[in-house]
């Protein structure tokens, strides 16, 4: 007689756009083309756009905690700082900027229907999001710091020098980094290409700028920085390559203990 009731007790009411008035006025969502398999089809949009929420702030954290523990490592080592203030300036806006909107527009990964829904109190920082960002970001930041203190302490290169290789290795790592983020599970050798072109783009086109930098005079002025020849880029390169092999370290580690139901970072889970 009257489906009111139902509607408000239940956990998201869902009205026909031909019900009631009275029926539209309590539910929470109205199906205005009167088709049930709508609302599949918007559960699998929320889906998709909640991976990318996360995706693009585990980019953003995890790199932004790479560079805090790259400072930090360097003031307590009684380092001079890794980077001036224009160079984290253009490895923030410009080079980690293009890839977050990038990674915006990541399509849908296969099988984001079969998951469980999520708990209504579950945050954006689940333990996945937590450890994640922390391996990833310690990850950088120590490769980066390691790479800082052989150089400076070695005396291989001046302090400025030494400053334009960190910039180069930061900048190659994020773009390594980012097609970590384009999956929580998934290997990114895996992950197909042809998912997000636009991230394909943004990542050449961040490199593409950094490069011409190194070579623009007036870009050198300004960051501080000049061309490197091609050993130090195939060295740095393979530094950089690290993040892809330890995050693929942890997504199999993590994947294992998913499978069996047993969270990787608790005793006596079952």
């Amino acid at each position: 007689v009257n489906d009111a009731p139902a509607l408000s007790r239940a956990n998201i009411g869902v009205a026909m756009g031909s019900g009631t008035d009275v029926a539209k006025e309590i539910s929470s969502m109205i199906v205005a083309d009167d088709n049930f398999s709508s609302i599949v089809s918007g559960v699998e949009e929320g889906r998709f756009a909640y991976d990318n929420v996360r995706k693009v702030i585990y980019l953003l954290i995890s790199t932004g905690a790479a560079e805090i523990i790259l400072f930090f490592a360097s003031v307590l080592a009684g380092l001079p700082l890794p980077l001036l203030a224009v160079q984290l300036l253009w490895l923030n806006l410009v080079t980690n900027g293009i890839q977050d909107v990038a990674l915006a527009f990541e399509g849908g990964e296969p099988g984001a229907m079969k998951r469980k829904p999520r708990k209504t109190d579950e945050k954006i920082f689940n333990p996945q999001m937590v450890n994640q960002t922390l391996v990833s970001g310690f990850a950088i930041g120590v490769t980066a710091f390691i790479s800082w203190y052989w150089l400076i302490k070695n005396q291989i290169m001046d302090e400025a020098s030494a400053r334009n290789i960190i910039l180069l290795l930061m900048v190659l790592m994020q773009n390594f980094h980012v097609f970590n983020c384009r999956s929580e599970s998934t290997s990114a050798f895996k992950v197909p290409l042809s998912r997000n072109y636009i991230l394909i783009m943004g990542v050449m086109l961040a490199q593409g700028i950094h490069i011409l930098s190194l070579f623009l005079p007036f870009m050198q002025k300004i960051l501080y920085v000049k061309a490197v020849t091609f050993t130090e880029w195939s060295i740095v390169l393979l530094i950089a390559a690290i993040i892809l092999i330890v995050m693929e370290i942890f997504k199999i580690i993590n994947n294992y203990f998913k499978l069996r139901c047993i969270h990787p970072f608790k005793e006596n889970n079952k």
